[in-house]
């Protein structure tokens, strides 16, 4: 949810976007759990798997986050990074996957150059690419 605004995250997204040429990024306005609810239900195609970001999903490291990506890679996927409040239960009862990226807490648009630098470490690992060295 919302609009990236330090410019050396935008440019650390606009890193891995260009690695991750199928990746779209929809950015809708911050509002209430609510609203930001409606939003994403609207402008989520009903052929996506919805994975929901939140502190107490699941928390893999990246090889196995990159299996798991790869066990669903045959459909569309749309992560979702909630805004400052949080998403609302409804919509995180209608995810198919509730991920952790920490147990920390993050800034949403923290959370987002995370989770596209870990799309891309995860196509990487697939790949047999030397970027992850772990």
């Amino acid at each position: 949810m919302g609009k990236v605004r330090r410019g050396w995250i935008q440019d650390g997204i606009d890193l891995y976007r260009k690695r991750l040429p199928g990746l779209s990024i929809v950015e809708l306005r911050d509002s209430t759990p609510e609203k930001e609810s409606e939003a994403i239900r609207a402008a989520r195609r009903p052929d996506e798997r919805l994975v929901v970001l939140m502190e107490q999903g699941e928390t893999l490291a990246s090889i196995p986050f990159a299996r798991k990506l790869e066990q669903i890679s045959s459909e569309r996927i749309a992560f979702v990074i909630g805004g400052a409040d949080g998403l609302t239960d409804d919509l995180k009862s209608e995810a198919h996957w509730r991920l952790s990226l920490s147990p920390m807490t993050f800034p949403h648009e923290l959370a987002r150059l995370m989770l596209v630098e870990q799309l891309f470490r995860a196509q990487a690992i697939l790949q047999g690419s030397p970027y992850h060295r772990a």
